[in-house]
């Protein structure tokens, strides 16, 4: 299902729903055809389609990927969102706009006709990422029917996962790739790095998923210390580099990685300021997780644009950086790093680089954020970012603003 808009269908849609996944390493790309996918239904056009998919008793899992911002809630409290425009249409109308609409609305058809829930996935990078889409299905259901949200919890299942693989944006080069390695044309492929991980808790609704430990997967009973890792190492880092390189100069993340400087920062920030605060998952080094990654940030085959990444900065901020940073300050321990990245993320949503040009710049927040930049001089910019409270928790907000 798409939430949105109806290009993955189009592009799909000519070519019976095949596509491509490139595999690209520093020696060399490999491609898989992918012929799973039966259909794609776009929400808006039809979203009671989309709901009778989604209530029919042969489903049993339904999976979100739909990015940060696309669960409509508050990232510093785990709270939804009750201003937001999509879930004010969706607590008074029965054709939803929004992930979290659409899958209340369809577990309420469920229940109305004697049918168990299905246990709803989350895919997303997120702190606690199935507890916290609970915790939002439940406060919506709430609303609407208390006998519902009840139900809900009795008899639902949202296992937390992690999902661990660098998946740049498609672009024309993807495809004219493609193009030579097939001899075919194809619109919608997906390229990918070599390395992968998913992880996730092994808690369904009946038992019932399918055999996805027998090729690959992790099942285990806590997914939170893998979710940290991935989340504090990986995606920290990841937004850090973006908006720092992007403000450099730097197109891309192996572009940053290149650069001295920036290869040097994301190191210190992993062995000084984010493994020290960890608990590694079992039989899991941080330190050579920290190796790989740097591996794979340099790898020169994926061009994973920094633009793409510092998107929606405002919903990935909280989670990525700011719970390391309170545990750093409570400690008394090296954050200067930490707070350079966060610095970084202020001076990028200005909306111009250091040479003047125009960022486009991609948040849900970024009117607000343009407003916040309005301020004359550094100390009146940092004043007025602090006053973001959607942004900041009160402890985020007084271990970054509070004077000295």
């Amino acid at each position: 299902m798409s939430l949105k808009t109806p290009t993955t269908r189009d592009a799909l849609l000519p070519q019976g729903g095949v596509y491509h996944a490139l595999e690209l390493a520093p020696d060399g790309a490999e491609l898989l055809l992918v012929t799973s996918l039966n259909a794609v239904l776009v929400a808006p056009e039809n979203p009671y389609a989309v709901l009778a998919a989604m209530a029919d008793p042969a489903v049993k899992i339904v999976s979100l990927t739909v990015t940060e911002k696309g669960y409509c809630h508050h990232p510093a409290s785990g709270a939804l969102d009750r201003d937001h425009p999509d879930i004010i249409h969706d607590l008074t109308h029965d054709s939803p706009h929004s992930s979290i609409g659409y899958l209340t609305r369809a577990l309420a058809m469920r229940k109305a006709a004697g049918i168990p829930p299905f246990t709803v996935l989350c895919c997303d990078n997120l702190p606690h990422n199935g507890r916290l889409l609970r915790g939002l299905v439940l406060e919506f259901a709430q609303a609407l029917d208390p006998s519902l949200a009840d139900w809900i919890a009795q008899n639902g299942a949202f296992p937390s996962t992690m999902v661990d693989r660098i998946v740049p944006a498609t672009t024309e080069d993807t495809r004219a790739e493609v193009a030579r390695l097939t001899g075919f044309s194809d619109a919608a492929p997906v390229v990918h790095e070599p390395y992968r991980q998913w992880v996730m808790e092994d808690d369904f609704v009946g038992g019932v998923r399918p055999a996805w430990d027998q090729v690959g997967a992790e099942l285990v009973r806590d997914v939170a210390p893998f979710e940290d890792m991935k989340l504090k190492m990986l995606n920290a880092s990841h937004s850090a580099l973006s908006y720092l390189g992007y403000v450099a100069g730097h197109q891309t993340i192996t572009a940053v990685m290149s650069d001295p400087v920036f290869d040097a920062y994301a190191q210190r920030l992993w062995q000084r300021e984010i493994i020290p605060h960890l608990t590694p998952p079992e039989g899991v080094s941080l330190e050579d997780y920290a190796a790989a990654l740097r591996a794979r940030f340099k790898n020169p085959a994926i061009q994973h644009r920094t633009w793409q990444i510092a998107m929606d900065g405002s919903q990935k901020l909280p989670q990525r950086l700011l719970g390391t940073l309170r545990t750093a300050r409570a400690k008394g321990a090296a954050d200067g790093g930490l707070i350079l990245a966060i610095a970084g993320w202020m001076r990028y949503v200005c909306g111009l680089d250091e040479a003047g040009a125009v960022i486009d710049l991609r948040d849900p927040m970024a009117d607000t954020l343009r407003t916040a930049h309005a301020g004359t001089g550094r100390t009146r910019r940092c004043a007025d970012f602090g006053r973001l409270r959607r942004l900041w928790s009160k402890s985020a907000h007084a271990l970054i603003f509070a004077r000295p």
